[in-house]
């Protein structure tokens, strides 16, 4: 399985920080899971910050030591990572479809969910967390159909999770995550192969083009 389309560096800072809200968090510790280069991108970031936090801490007077130190953390920092690389070769998410942690938030995988209907064809369960800023669920679309063309009134991260979906900015696989904002209209379409299961985060209602879809969409809570 090749990722190609990545967590952005801004999101996984704020990942590394712990400054981001539970719901985006699932989706990025869930995409990390499926992503080794990403795992890697996390390590290296949490490497040099605590390089730098060690050397912020060095009185400003051993300027020269603080360097020495520096180079010689950064030095240790790069074998640590090596070995993390290879630590991480034979890291797979073997049979099952839903990685952890989105496994344990739905306390199964796939063949057991109880999906709830959309319409057309389509099926999500919400996922609850203990936060109030986003929407977290799994969605179901059927194989080759479309999703009712929207834009978004925020933020939106979708993260392939089986199947697939193309859009006006490119085709999307397992592993691969959609960041998408407020200036994106598109219509997802599920790939012809099998239906396409992935997790949609939100922090704001979609915005559907079908004045019909916008009549339910309370109903639906998407």
């Amino acid at each position: 399985m090749t990722v190609r389309h990545h967590v952005s560096d801004e999101l996984l800072m704020d990942y590394a920080s712990g400054s981001l809200t539970e719901g985006w968090s699932i989706a990025v510790a869930t995409h990390l899971a499926l992503c080794p280069e990403c795992r890697v991108r996390l390590f290296r970031m949490e490497a040099a910050a605590g390089v730098l936090m060690e050397c912020a801490a060095v009185e400003t007077s051993d300027v020269d030591m603080s360097w020495a130190q520096m180079q010689k953390r950064m030095a240790g920092a790069g074998q640590a990572l090596a070995s993390h690389k290879k630590s991480q070769e034979p890291v797979r998410a073997k049979t099952a479809v839903l990685p952890e942690p989105l496994r344990s938030y739905l306390g199964t995988d796939v063949d057991k969910l109880k999906w709830k209907p959309l319409g057309r064809g389509a099926y999500h369960i919400p996922i609850r967390t203990g936060d109030s800023e986003t929407s977290v669920r799994l969605l179901r679309i059927p194989a080759g159909k479309p999703v009712p063309e929207h834009s978004h009134g925020g933020r939106e991260l979708t993260l392939v999770l089986s199947g697939s979906f193309h859009d006006e900015t490119g085709e999307f696989r397992r592993g691969d995550l959609e960041d998408a904002d407020d200036t994106l209209e598109h219509q997802p379409v599920a790939g012809k192969d099998e239906d396409c299961i992935c997790l949609a985060v939100t922090d704001a209602p979609l915005r559907f083009k079908s004045r019909l879809l916008r009549l339910i969409q309370p109903v639906l809570g998407i």
